[in-house]
Protein backbone atom coordinates (compact mmCIF):
# COMPACT_ATOMS: atom_id res chain seq x y z
CA UNK A 1 0.00 0.00 0.00
CA UNK A 2 1.20 3.55 -0.76
CA UNK A 3 1.25 6.47 1.63
CA UNK A 4 1.74 10.15 0.85
CA UNK A 5 3.37 12.35 3.50
CA UNK A 6 3.17 16.16 3.34
CA UNK A 7 5.65 18.27 5.31
CA UNK A 8 5.50 22.05 5.43
CA UNK A 9 8.10 24.45 6.87
CA UNK A 10 6.68 24.08 10.40
CA UNK A 11 6.73 20.81 12.34
CA UNK A 12 2.96 20.86 12.85
CA UNK A 13 2.32 21.47 9.14
CA UNK A 14 2.19 17.85 8.08
CA UNK A 15 -0.12 14.97 7.37
CA UNK A 16 0.03 11.37 6.17
CA UNK A 17 -2.62 9.72 3.98
CA UNK A 18 -2.90 6.24 2.56
CA UNK A 19 -3.47 6.25 -1.19
CA UNK A 20 -6.02 3.77 -2.47
CA UNK A 21 -5.24 2.38 -5.95
CA UNK A 22 -7.73 3.21 -8.69
CA UNK A 23 -9.21 6.23 -6.93
CA UNK A 24 -8.60 9.81 -8.12
CA UNK A 25 -7.77 12.34 -5.40
CA UNK A 26 -7.53 16.12 -5.46
CA UNK A 27 -4.72 17.93 -3.63
CA UNK A 28 -5.06 21.63 -2.89
CA UNK A 29 -5.64 24.39 -0.35
CA UNK A 30 -9.42 24.14 -0.52
CA UNK A 31 -11.33 22.43 2.26
CA UNK A 32 -13.17 20.45 -0.40
CA UNK A 33 -9.89 18.85 -1.50
CA UNK A 34 -9.28 15.20 -0.64
CA UNK A 35 -5.75 16.12 0.48
CA UNK A 36 -5.89 19.69 1.86
CA UNK A 37 -2.70 21.73 2.30
CA UNK A 38 -4.08 24.86 4.03
CA UNK A 39 -0.74 26.20 5.30
CA UNK A 40 1.01 26.83 1.95
CA UNK A 41 -0.10 29.92 -0.05
CA UNK A 42 1.70 28.55 -3.13
CA UNK A 43 -0.73 25.65 -3.31
CA UNK A 44 -3.84 26.49 -5.35
CA UNK A 45 -7.34 25.54 -4.29
CA UNK A 46 -7.25 22.56 -6.67
CA UNK A 47 -3.59 22.07 -7.58
CA UNK A 48 -2.98 18.40 -8.37
CA UNK A 49 -4.97 15.37 -9.41
CA UNK A 50 -3.49 12.11 -8.15
CA UNK A 51 -4.11 8.57 -9.37
CA UNK A 52 -2.42 5.56 -7.78
CA UNK A 53 -1.70 2.02 -8.88
CA UNK A 54 -0.45 -0.72 -6.60
CA UNK A 55 3.17 0.40 -7.07
CA UNK A 56 3.23 3.99 -8.30
CA UNK A 57 1.50 7.36 -8.15
CA UNK A 58 0.77 9.56 -11.13
CA UNK A 59 0.31 13.30 -10.55
CA UNK A 60 -1.37 15.76 -12.95
CA UNK A 61 -1.14 19.54 -12.50
CA UNK A 62 -4.57 21.12 -12.99
CA UNK A 63 -5.30 24.09 -15.23
CA UNK A 64 -6.15 26.13 -12.12
CA UNK A 65 -2.73 25.63 -10.51
CA UNK A 66 -0.81 28.93 -10.39
CA UNK A 67 2.56 27.63 -9.20
CA UNK A 68 4.78 24.86 -10.59
CA UNK A 69 5.22 21.33 -9.26
CA UNK A 70 8.85 20.23 -8.96
CA UNK A 71 10.06 16.66 -9.35
CA UNK A 72 13.81 16.11 -9.21
CA UNK A 73 14.30 19.89 -9.27
CA UNK A 74 12.41 20.33 -12.55
CA UNK A 75 8.91 21.80 -13.04
CA UNK A 76 6.48 19.22 -14.44
CA UNK A 77 2.87 19.10 -15.57
CA UNK A 78 2.60 15.40 -14.87
CA UNK A 79 4.84 12.70 -13.49
CA UNK A 80 4.92 9.16 -12.17
CA UNK A 81 6.45 8.52 -8.75
CA UNK A 82 7.53 5.26 -7.14
CA UNK A 83 8.07 4.72 -3.38
CA UNK A 84 10.91 6.91 -2.16
CA UNK A 85 10.09 9.64 -4.68
CA UNK A 86 8.95 13.14 -3.84
CA UNK A 87 7.55 16.32 -5.34
CA UNK A 88 7.53 19.89 -4.07
CA UNK A 89 5.01 22.73 -4.28
CA UNK A 90 6.06 26.03 -2.72
CA UNK A 91 7.61 25.28 0.67
CA UNK A 92 5.88 21.90 1.10
CA UNK A 93 7.45 18.57 0.22
CA UNK A 94 5.39 15.46 -0.52
CA UNK A 95 6.98 12.02 0.00
CA UNK A 96 5.65 8.80 -1.47
CA UNK A 97 6.22 5.80 0.80
CA UNK A 98 5.46 2.11 0.59
CA UNK A 99 3.60 0.73 3.61
CA UNK A 100 3.50 -3.01 4.07
CA UNK A 101 0.01 -4.38 4.74
CA UNK A 102 1.75 -7.04 6.85
CA UNK A 103 3.08 -4.88 9.67
CA UNK A 104 4.71 -7.70 11.56
CA UNK A 105 7.95 -9.66 11.60
CA UNK A 106 8.59 -12.91 13.41
CA UNK A 107 12.35 -12.38 13.69
CA UNK A 108 13.44 -14.10 16.95
CA UNK A 109 15.27 -11.91 19.43
CA UNK A 110 18.73 -12.71 20.72
CA UNK A 111 17.69 -11.25 24.09
CA UNK A 112 14.35 -10.37 25.65
CA UNK A 113 14.05 -8.13 28.68
CA UNK A 114 10.74 -7.86 30.52
CA UNK A 115 10.63 -4.73 32.69
CA UNK A 116 8.88 -4.96 36.05
CA UNK A 117 7.91 -1.74 37.87
CA UNK A 118 10.29 -2.38 40.76
CA UNK A 119 13.13 -2.91 38.28
CA UNK A 120 12.51 0.39 36.49
CA UNK A 121 12.45 2.32 39.77
CA UNK A 122 16.17 1.65 40.10
CA UNK A 123 16.94 3.01 36.63
CA UNK A 124 18.21 6.59 36.49
CA UNK A 125 16.90 8.92 33.82
CA UNK A 126 19.35 10.03 31.14
CA UNK A 127 19.14 13.49 29.55
CA UNK A 128 16.79 14.85 32.29
CA UNK A 129 16.52 18.40 30.93
CA UNK A 130 15.22 17.20 27.56
CA UNK A 131 12.88 14.70 29.24
CA UNK A 132 11.37 17.40 31.46
CA UNK A 133 10.94 19.71 28.48
CA UNK A 134 9.08 16.98 26.61
CA UNK A 135 6.87 16.17 29.60
CA UNK A 136 5.85 19.81 29.96
CA UNK A 137 4.31 19.59 26.48
CA UNK A 138 2.43 16.36 27.22
CA UNK A 139 -0.72 18.02 28.69
CA UNK A 140 -0.89 20.24 25.61
CA UNK A 141 -0.56 17.19 23.35
CA UNK A 142 -3.49 15.47 25.04
CA UNK A 143 -5.73 18.52 25.48
CA UNK A 144 -5.18 19.73 21.92
CA UNK A 145 -6.03 16.39 20.29
CA UNK A 146 -9.52 16.51 18.82
CA UNK A 147 -9.57 12.77 18.12
CA UNK A 148 -7.48 9.62 18.43
CA UNK A 149 -5.74 10.12 15.08
CA UNK A 150 -4.54 13.57 16.09
CA UNK A 151 -3.44 12.28 19.50
CA UNK A 152 -1.33 9.57 17.86
CA UNK A 153 0.28 12.09 15.52
CA UNK A 154 1.16 14.47 18.35
CA UNK A 155 2.32 11.71 20.68
CA UNK A 156 4.65 10.05 18.17
CA UNK A 157 6.28 13.39 17.32
CA UNK A 158 6.78 14.15 20.99
CA UNK A 159 8.33 10.76 21.73
CA UNK A 160 10.86 11.18 18.92
CA UNK A 161 12.00 14.31 20.74
CA UNK A 162 12.05 12.62 24.13
CA UNK A 163 13.73 9.33 23.11
CA UNK A 164 16.76 10.71 21.30
CA UNK A 165 18.13 7.23 20.55
CA UNK A 166 15.03 6.13 18.62
CA UNK A 167 15.02 5.92 14.84
CA UNK A 168 11.30 5.08 14.64
CA UNK A 169 8.28 5.50 16.91
CA UNK A 170 4.82 4.05 16.29
CA UNK A 171 1.46 3.62 17.98
CA UNK A 172 0.43 0.00 17.50
CA UNK A 173 -2.50 -2.21 18.40
CA UNK A 174 -3.03 -5.98 18.34
CA UNK A 175 -5.93 -7.19 16.25
CA UNK A 176 -8.09 -10.14 17.24
CA UNK A 177 -6.05 -12.17 14.75
CA UNK A 178 -2.90 -11.47 16.81
CA UNK A 179 -1.44 -9.25 14.09
CA UNK A 180 0.08 -5.89 15.09
CA UNK A 181 -1.42 -2.95 13.23
CA UNK A 182 0.37 0.39 13.00
CA UNK A 183 -1.97 3.29 13.70
CA UNK A 184 0.61 6.05 13.25
CA UNK A 185 4.38 6.17 12.85
CA UNK A 186 7.28 8.52 12.31
CA UNK A 187 10.95 8.06 11.50
CA UNK A 188 13.96 10.31 11.59
CA UNK A 189 13.91 9.97 7.80
CA UNK A 190 10.40 9.64 6.41
CA UNK A 191 11.74 8.23 3.14
CA UNK A 192 12.83 5.06 4.95
CA UNK A 193 9.18 4.05 5.04
CA UNK A 194 7.02 2.55 7.75
CA UNK A 195 8.90 0.41 10.29
CA UNK A 196 8.06 -3.29 10.36
CA UNK A 197 6.66 -4.27 13.76
CA UNK A 198 7.89 -7.44 15.46
CA UNK A 199 4.86 -9.66 15.99
CA UNK A 200 6.58 -11.52 18.79
CA UNK A 201 7.48 -8.33 20.63
CA UNK A 202 4.07 -6.66 20.22
CA UNK A 203 2.21 -9.79 21.30
CA UNK A 204 4.44 -10.32 24.35
CA UNK A 205 4.05 -6.71 25.49
CA UNK A 206 0.41 -6.07 24.65
CA UNK A 207 -1.27 -9.47 24.98
CA UNK A 208 0.82 -11.84 27.09
CA UNK A 209 2.72 -9.90 29.76
CA UNK A 210 1.12 -6.46 29.43
CA UNK A 211 4.16 -4.49 30.44
CA UNK A 212 7.22 -3.14 28.64
CA UNK A 213 9.25 -5.72 26.71
CA UNK A 214 12.61 -5.03 25.06
CA UNK A 215 14.04 -7.19 22.26
CA UNK A 216 17.65 -7.00 21.16
CA UNK A 217 18.93 -8.46 17.91
CA UNK A 218 22.52 -8.97 16.84
CA UNK A 219 23.70 -6.16 14.62
CA UNK A 220 26.54 -8.04 12.96
CA UNK A 221 27.35 -6.30 9.72
CA UNK A 222 26.20 -8.28 6.76
CA UNK A 223 24.55 -10.91 8.94
CA UNK A 224 20.95 -10.20 8.05
CA UNK A 225 19.80 -13.52 9.47
CA UNK A 226 19.98 -12.09 12.98
CA UNK A 227 18.66 -8.60 12.33
CA UNK A 228 15.37 -7.16 11.24
CA UNK A 229 15.11 -6.15 7.62
CA UNK A 230 15.02 -2.56 8.84
CA UNK A 231 18.53 -2.83 10.25
CA UNK A 232 17.23 -2.14 13.77
CA UNK A 233 19.05 -4.06 16.46
CA UNK A 234 16.69 -3.18 19.31
CA UNK A 235 13.03 -2.36 19.85
CA UNK A 236 10.72 -2.15 22.82
CA UNK A 237 6.96 -1.99 23.19
CA UNK A 238 5.15 -0.31 26.11
CA UNK A 239 1.40 -0.84 26.65
CA UNK A 240 -0.92 2.14 27.07
CA UNK A 241 -4.00 0.74 28.91
CA UNK A 242 -7.31 2.30 27.90
CA UNK A 243 -5.96 4.02 24.79
CA UNK A 244 -8.21 1.89 22.57
CA UNK A 245 -10.61 -1.01 23.00
CA UNK A 246 -7.94 -3.39 21.65
CA UNK A 247 -4.56 -3.79 23.40
CA UNK A 248 -2.44 -0.86 22.24
CA UNK A 249 0.91 0.69 23.00
CA UNK A 250 4.04 2.53 21.93
CA UNK A 251 6.63 0.80 19.75
CA UNK A 252 10.13 2.31 19.63
CA UNK A 253 13.08 0.97 17.62
CA UNK A 254 16.65 1.93 16.76
CA UNK A 255 20.30 0.88 16.51
CA UNK A 256 23.18 0.86 18.95
CA UNK A 257 25.94 3.36 18.20
CA UNK A 258 23.63 5.64 16.22
CA UNK A 259 23.73 9.40 16.85
CA UNK A 260 20.86 11.77 16.07
CA UNK A 261 21.55 14.49 18.65
CA UNK A 262 25.20 15.42 19.30
CA UNK A 263 26.47 13.90 22.52
CA UNK A 264 23.66 11.30 22.78
CA UNK A 265 25.13 8.27 21.02
CA UNK A 266 23.54 5.07 22.33
CA UNK A 267 26.46 2.95 23.60
CA UNK A 268 25.12 1.09 26.64
CA UNK A 269 22.08 -0.94 27.60
CA UNK A 270 21.65 1.25 30.69
CA UNK A 271 20.78 4.19 28.44
CA UNK A 272 18.24 2.03 26.66
CA UNK A 273 16.69 1.04 29.99
CA UNK A 274 16.31 4.75 30.78
CA UNK A 275 14.46 5.20 27.47
CA UNK A 276 12.06 2.43 28.50
CA UNK A 277 11.49 4.06 31.89
CA UNK A 278 10.74 7.43 30.27
CA UNK A 279 8.35 5.83 27.77
CA UNK A 280 6.54 4.04 30.61
CA UNK A 281 6.07 7.39 32.37
CA UNK A 282 4.62 8.91 29.20
CA UNK A 283 2.37 5.86 28.75
CA UNK A 284 1.07 6.11 32.33
CA UNK A 285 0.22 9.79 31.91
CA UNK A 286 -1.41 9.26 28.53
CA UNK A 287 -3.40 6.29 29.84
CA UNK A 288 -4.70 8.11 32.92
CA UNK A 289 -5.62 11.36 31.17
CA UNK A 290 -7.04 9.78 28.00
CA UNK A 291 -9.18 7.33 29.94
CA UNK A 292 -10.47 10.19 32.09
CA UNK A 293 -11.22 12.20 28.96
CA UNK A 294 -13.09 9.29 27.34
CA UNK A 295 -15.04 8.77 30.55
CA UNK A 296 -15.96 12.45 30.65
CA UNK A 297 -17.15 12.29 27.03
CA UNK A 298 -19.26 9.24 27.84
CA UNK A 299 -20.74 10.96 30.88
CA UNK A 300 -21.40 14.09 28.84
CA UNK A 301 -23.40 11.94 26.41
CA UNK A 302 -25.40 10.45 29.29
CA UNK A 303 -26.14 13.81 30.94
CA UNK A 304 -28.82 14.55 28.36
CA UNK A 305 -30.71 11.47 29.57
CA UNK A 306 -29.94 11.11 33.28
CA UNK A 307 -30.10 13.32 36.33
CA UNK A 308 -26.85 13.69 38.37
CA UNK A 309 -27.87 11.08 41.01
CA UNK A 310 -28.20 8.41 38.30
CA UNK A 311 -24.79 9.28 36.87
CA UNK A 312 -23.32 9.07 40.35
CA UNK A 313 -24.80 5.61 40.78
CA UNK A 314 -23.18 4.47 37.54
CA UNK A 315 -19.80 5.33 39.08
CA UNK A 316 -16.52 6.18 37.41
CA UNK A 317 -16.50 2.81 35.67
CA UNK A 318 -19.95 3.53 34.15
CA UNK A 319 -21.32 0.19 35.31
CA UNK A 320 -24.24 -0.05 32.92
CA UNK A 321 -25.63 -3.23 34.54
CA UNK A 322 -27.78 -0.76 36.47
CA UNK A 323 -29.41 0.12 33.14
CA UNK A 324 -30.55 -3.41 32.29
CA UNK A 325 -34.31 -3.50 31.58
CA UNK A 326 -36.59 -4.57 34.42
CA UNK A 327 -40.22 -4.23 35.45
CA UNK A 328 -40.99 -1.53 38.00
CA UNK A 329 -43.50 1.15 39.02
CA UNK A 330 -43.04 4.05 36.61
CA UNK A 331 -44.52 7.52 36.22
CA UNK A 332 -44.48 8.54 32.56
CA UNK A 333 -44.68 12.04 31.12
CA UNK A 334 -45.55 12.64 27.50
CA UNK A 335 -45.07 16.29 26.51
CA UNK A 336 -46.01 17.53 23.05
CA UNK A 337 -45.90 20.86 21.22
CA UNK A 338 -49.28 21.83 19.87
CA UNK A 339 -49.88 22.93 16.29
CA UNK A 340 -46.41 21.85 15.17
CA UNK A 341 -47.60 20.43 11.84
CA UNK A 342 -49.26 23.72 10.90
CA UNK A 343 -46.09 25.64 11.75
CA UNK A 344 -44.13 23.26 9.51
CA UNK A 345 -46.34 24.33 6.60
CA UNK A 346 -46.18 28.05 7.44
CA UNK A 347 -42.38 28.02 7.89
CA UNK A 348 -41.50 25.79 4.94
CA UNK A 349 -39.07 28.47 3.72
CA UNK A 350 -37.15 28.49 7.03
CA UNK A 351 -37.11 24.95 8.34
CA UNK A 352 -33.71 25.43 10.00
CA UNK A 353 -35.05 28.37 11.99
CA UNK A 354 -38.11 26.36 12.99
CA UNK A 355 -35.91 23.42 14.00
CA UNK A 356 -33.84 25.69 16.24
CA UNK A 357 -36.98 26.93 17.98
CA UNK A 358 -38.35 23.39 18.39
CA UNK A 359 -34.99 22.27 19.80
CA UNK A 360 -35.16 25.10 22.29
CA UNK A 361 -38.69 24.05 23.29
CA UNK A 362 -37.58 20.44 23.74
CA UNK A 363 -34.69 21.77 25.82
CA UNK A 364 -37.16 23.39 28.21
CA UNK A 365 -38.90 20.04 28.66
CA UNK A 366 -35.65 18.12 29.11
CA UNK A 367 -34.28 20.61 31.62
CA UNK A 368 -37.31 20.23 33.88
CA UNK A 369 -37.32 16.43 33.58
CA UNK A 370 -33.67 16.20 34.63
CA UNK A 371 -34.02 18.87 37.32
CA UNK A 372 -36.61 16.74 39.09
CA UNK A 373 -34.71 13.48 38.81
CA UNK A 374 -36.39 12.02 35.74
CA UNK A 375 -34.95 10.23 32.71
CA UNK A 376 -35.42 11.50 29.16
CA UNK A 377 -36.43 8.41 27.26
CA UNK A 378 -37.08 9.54 23.72
CA UNK A 379 -37.68 12.45 21.35
CA UNK A 380 -40.38 12.00 18.74
CA UNK A 381 -40.28 14.99 16.44
CA UNK A 382 -41.85 17.70 18.58
CA UNK A 383 -42.51 15.54 21.67
CA UNK A 384 -40.49 14.41 24.67
CA UNK A 385 -40.89 11.26 26.75
CA UNK A 386 -39.73 11.38 30.37
CA UNK A 387 -40.14 8.90 33.20
CA UNK A 388 -39.51 8.46 36.94
CA UNK A 389 -39.07 5.40 39.16
CA UNK A 390 -36.09 3.89 37.30
CA UNK A 391 -33.25 3.07 37.72
CA UNK A 392 -34.11 3.80 41.37
CA UNK A 393 -37.51 2.97 42.83
CA UNK A 394 -39.22 6.00 44.36
CA UNK A 395 -42.56 6.46 46.08
CA UNK A 396 -42.36 10.16 45.16
CA UNK A 397 -41.98 9.53 41.42
CA UNK A 398 -45.48 10.91 40.58
CA UNK A 399 -44.83 14.03 42.70
CA UNK A 400 -41.49 14.67 40.99
CA UNK A 401 -43.12 14.18 37.60
CA UNK A 402 -45.86 16.64 38.59
CA UNK A 403 -43.26 19.21 39.62
CA UNK A 404 -41.52 18.85 36.28
CA UNK A 405 -44.82 19.21 34.42
CA UNK A 406 -45.70 22.38 36.32
CA UNK A 407 -42.19 23.71 35.63
CA UNK A 408 -42.68 23.16 31.90
CA UNK A 409 -46.09 24.84 31.99
CA UNK A 410 -44.66 27.85 33.85
CA UNK A 411 -41.77 28.21 31.38
CA UNK A 412 -44.11 28.24 28.37
CA UNK A 413 -46.46 30.67 30.15
CA UNK A 414 -43.58 33.09 30.73
CA UNK A 415 -42.56 32.79 27.07
CA UNK A 416 -46.15 33.46 25.92
CA UNK A 417 -46.24 36.66 27.99
CA UNK A 418 -43.27 38.05 26.05
CA UNK A 419 -44.08 38.53 22.36
CA UNK A 420 -40.39 38.81 21.49
CA UNK A 421 -39.56 35.43 23.02
CA UNK A 422 -38.75 32.75 20.39
CA UNK A 423 -41.22 30.38 22.09
CA UNK A 424 -44.00 32.94 22.55
CA UNK A 425 -46.29 31.28 19.99
CA UNK A 426 -45.71 27.72 21.20
CA UNK A 427 -48.22 25.84 23.34
CA UNK A 428 -47.84 22.44 24.89
CA UNK A 429 -49.84 19.56 26.33
CA UNK A 430 -48.67 17.07 28.97
CA UNK A 431 -49.99 13.65 29.91
CA UNK A 432 -48.96 11.93 33.19
CA UNK A 433 -49.64 8.28 33.98
CA UNK A 434 -48.42 5.92 36.70
CA UNK A 435 -48.19 2.11 36.56
CA UNK A 436 -46.09 -0.98 35.90
CA UNK A 437 -43.70 -0.89 32.95
CA UNK A 438 -40.37 -2.22 31.72
CA UNK A 439 -37.63 0.40 31.73
CA UNK A 440 -33.97 0.28 30.77
CA UNK A 441 -31.82 -0.37 27.73
CA UNK A 442 -34.35 -1.52 25.14
CA UNK A 443 -33.69 -2.25 21.46
CA UNK A 444 -31.96 -4.69 19.14
CA UNK A 445 -28.49 -6.20 19.13
CA UNK A 446 -27.41 -3.42 16.73
CA UNK A 447 -28.90 -0.42 18.52
CA UNK A 448 -30.27 0.27 21.97
CA UNK A 449 -31.68 3.28 23.77
CA UNK A 450 -32.79 3.94 27.30
CA UNK A 451 -36.57 4.11 27.34
CA UNK A 452 -39.73 2.68 28.88
CA UNK A 453 -42.18 0.13 27.50
CA UNK A 454 -45.71 -0.80 28.56
CA UNK A 455 -49.39 0.23 28.54
CA UNK A 456 -48.66 3.15 30.88
CA UNK A 457 -46.66 4.80 28.08
CA UNK A 458 -49.59 4.54 25.70
CA UNK A 459 -51.88 5.91 28.39
CA UNK A 460 -49.64 8.94 28.99
CA UNK A 461 -49.69 9.64 25.25
CA UNK A 462 -53.51 9.37 25.16
CA UNK A 463 -53.79 11.69 28.17
CA UNK A 464 -51.60 14.25 26.41
CA UNK A 465 -53.92 14.04 23.41
CA UNK A 466 -56.92 14.71 25.70
CA UNK A 467 -55.48 18.08 26.75
CA UNK A 468 -56.75 19.51 23.45
CA UNK A 469 -60.33 18.27 24.00
CA UNK A 470 -60.47 19.03 27.71
CA UNK A 471 -58.92 22.51 27.20
CA UNK A 472 -56.28 22.11 29.94
CA UNK A 473 -52.45 21.92 29.72
CA UNK A 474 -51.80 18.90 31.97
CA UNK A 475 -53.93 15.75 32.31
CA UNK A 476 -53.22 12.93 34.81
CA UNK A 477 -54.58 9.46 35.31
CA UNK A 478 -56.28 8.51 38.60
CA UNK A 479 -53.18 6.78 40.05
CA UNK A 480 -50.99 9.85 39.58
CA UNK A 481 -53.72 12.21 40.83
CA UNK A 482 -54.21 10.18 44.01
CA UNK A 483 -50.53 10.42 44.92
CA UNK A 484 -50.37 14.12 44.05
CA UNK A 485 -53.35 14.83 46.30
CA UNK A 486 -51.80 12.84 49.13
CA UNK A 487 -48.15 13.91 48.96
CA UNK A 488 -47.82 17.16 47.04
CA UNK A 489 -48.23 20.35 49.10
CA UNK A 490 -51.01 22.54 47.73
CA UNK A 491 -48.50 25.38 47.71
CA UNK A 492 -46.83 23.53 44.82
CA UNK A 493 -49.75 22.05 42.90
CA UNK A 494 -53.27 20.66 43.10
CA UNK A 495 -55.46 18.10 41.35
CA UNK A 496 -59.07 18.25 40.19
CA UNK A 497 -61.29 15.66 38.57
CA UNK A 498 -62.15 16.54 34.95
CA UNK A 499 -64.32 13.69 33.64
CA UNK A 500 -64.76 9.96 33.28
CA UNK A 501 -63.76 8.99 29.75
CA UNK A 502 -63.19 5.95 27.55
CA UNK A 503 -60.15 6.74 25.37
CA UNK A 504 -60.33 5.66 21.76
CA UNK A 505 -59.02 2.11 21.29
CA UNK A 506 -59.22 1.21 25.01
CA UNK A 507 -61.68 -1.10 26.74
CA UNK A 508 -61.91 0.35 30.26
CA UNK A 509 -63.07 3.86 31.17
CA UNK A 510 -60.98 5.96 33.53
CA UNK A 511 -61.27 9.11 35.60
CA UNK A 512 -58.94 11.83 34.32
CA UNK A 513 -57.67 14.76 36.36
CA UNK A 514 -55.99 18.09 35.77
CA UNK A 515 -52.76 19.12 37.48
CA UNK A 516 -53.43 22.70 38.55
CA UNK A 517 -50.79 25.24 39.67
CA UNK A 518 -51.01 26.66 43.21
CA UNK A 519 -53.31 29.58 44.05
CA UNK A 520 -50.32 31.92 44.02
CA UNK A 521 -49.94 31.31 40.27
CA UNK A 522 -53.66 31.17 39.32
CA UNK A 523 -55.48 33.24 41.98
CA UNK A 524 -58.80 32.94 40.14
CA UNK A 525 -58.81 29.18 40.80
CA UNK A 526 -59.18 29.08 44.55
CA UNK A 527 -59.48 25.80 46.43
CA UNK A 528 -63.19 26.52 46.88
CA UNK A 529 -63.75 26.93 43.17
CA UNK A 530 -61.85 23.71 42.44
CA UNK A 531 -64.13 21.95 44.93
CA UNK A 532 -67.20 23.42 43.19
CA UNK A 533 -65.86 22.26 39.83
CA UNK A 534 -65.31 18.73 41.08
CA UNK A 535 -68.83 18.64 42.50
CA UNK A 536 -70.12 19.64 39.09
CA UNK A 537 -68.12 16.81 37.49
CA UNK A 538 -69.53 14.30 40.00
CA UNK A 539 -73.07 15.53 39.27
CA UNK A 540 -72.36 15.17 35.56
CA UNK A 541 -71.15 11.57 35.99
CA UNK A 542 -74.17 10.75 38.21
CA UNK A 543 -76.58 12.11 35.56
CA UNK A 544 -77.62 15.35 37.37
CA UNK A 545 -76.77 17.55 34.42
CA UNK A 546 -78.79 20.52 35.66
CA UNK A 547 -76.81 20.59 38.89
CA UNK A 548 -73.59 20.10 36.95
CA UNK A 549 -74.51 23.00 34.67
CA UNK A 550 -75.04 25.40 37.58
CA UNK A 551 -71.76 24.38 39.27
CA UNK A 552 -69.68 24.66 36.14
CA UNK A 553 -71.26 27.92 35.05
CA UNK A 554 -69.94 29.53 38.24
CA UNK A 555 -66.31 29.03 37.21
CA UNK A 556 -64.31 32.06 36.03
CA UNK A 557 -64.36 32.68 32.26
CA UNK A 558 -60.58 32.24 32.07
CA UNK A 559 -60.90 28.60 33.15
CA UNK A 560 -61.33 26.63 29.92
CA UNK A 561 -61.82 23.27 31.66
CA UNK A 562 -65.58 23.96 31.98
CA UNK A 563 -66.00 24.32 28.21
CA UNK A 564 -65.81 20.63 27.39
CA UNK A 565 -68.47 19.48 29.88
CA UNK A 566 -70.76 22.46 29.27
CA UNK A 567 -70.72 21.63 25.58
CA UNK A 568 -71.74 18.05 26.37
CA UNK A 569 -74.52 19.26 28.68
CA UNK A 570 -75.98 21.98 26.45
CA UNK A 571 -75.96 19.77 23.36
CA UNK A 572 -78.46 17.51 25.18
CA UNK A 573 -80.62 20.28 26.64
CA UNK A 574 -79.06 19.79 30.13
CA UNK A 575 -80.65 16.35 30.38
CA UNK A 576 -78.58 13.18 30.50
CA UNK A 577 -79.43 10.59 27.80
CA UNK A 578 -81.51 7.60 28.98
CA UNK A 579 -78.59 5.21 28.48
CA UNK A 580 -76.14 7.47 30.31
CA UNK A 581 -73.48 5.56 32.32
CA UNK A 582 -71.28 8.53 33.28
CA UNK A 583 -68.65 7.80 30.61
CA UNK A 584 -67.72 10.10 27.74
CA UNK A 585 -66.52 8.02 24.79
CA UNK A 586 -63.82 9.87 22.87
CA UNK A 587 -64.08 9.44 19.08
CA UNK A 588 -60.33 9.59 18.35
CA UNK A 589 -56.85 9.77 19.85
Amino acid sequence: MLELVAQGPEVAQRWRHQIVPGRDLMLGRGNDSDLPVPWDPCVSRHHLRLRATERSLRIFRTADARNPVFVGGNPVSEAELTPGGLFVIGSTAFYLLAVSSDSGSDQPAVEEVAFQPQQLRKVRYQDPENRIEVLTHLPEVIAGARNEEELFHRLVSLLLRGVVHAEAVAVVTMTDEEIPRTLHWERRRETDGAPAISRRLAKEALRTKRHSILHRWEAGAGDSSQTLAEGFDWAFCTPVPGLLDLPSGLYIAGRMGKTFVPGTTLTSHAELDADVKFTELVAEIISAVWRARRLERQKAGLRQFFAPPVLSALGDSLDTTLLEPRECDITVMFCDLRGFSQRMEHHADDLIGLLERVSRALGVMTQQILQYGGVTGDFQGDATLGFWGWPFASTDAPVQAARAALGIRAAFSRAAANKNHPLSDFAMGIGLAHGRAVAGKIGTSEQVKVTVFGPVVNLASRLEGMTKRLRVPIVMDAATAAIVRDRMPTAEGRARLLARVLPYGMESPANVHELVPPVADVPELTDERLADFEQGVKDFIAGDWEGAYRALLGMPASDRAQDFLLQQITSHGRVAPPEWDGVIRLPGK
